[in-house]
């Protein structure tokens, strides 16, 4: 499954907001450096999807707020 994703970083609080049934918003607290920001939003998203976190693939834009994500379940 193909979701959109906008990431919020240096969120107060962690989560994963759902917009519809592609389309997500995730707020992380970690900053976009160095990956850190992408390495939360996998877990984040693992985490909601109850899937492992080599389940889940940044398909494009890994140095963009806007991502395309793949959850294999």
């Amino acid at each position: 499954m193909k979701i959109f994703v906008k990431v919020k970083p240096k969120a107060k609080e962690e989560k994963v907001q759902k917009i519809n049934d592609i389309n997500f918003k995730v707020f992380v607290k970690q900053s976009p450096e160095k990956g850190k920001a992408n390495a939360a939003v996998i877990l984040a998203l693992a985490e909601y999807f109850g899937v492992n976190r080599a389940n889940i693939n940044i398909i494009s834009g890994s140095s963009s707020k806007l991502k395309i994500i793949e959850v294999i379940k």
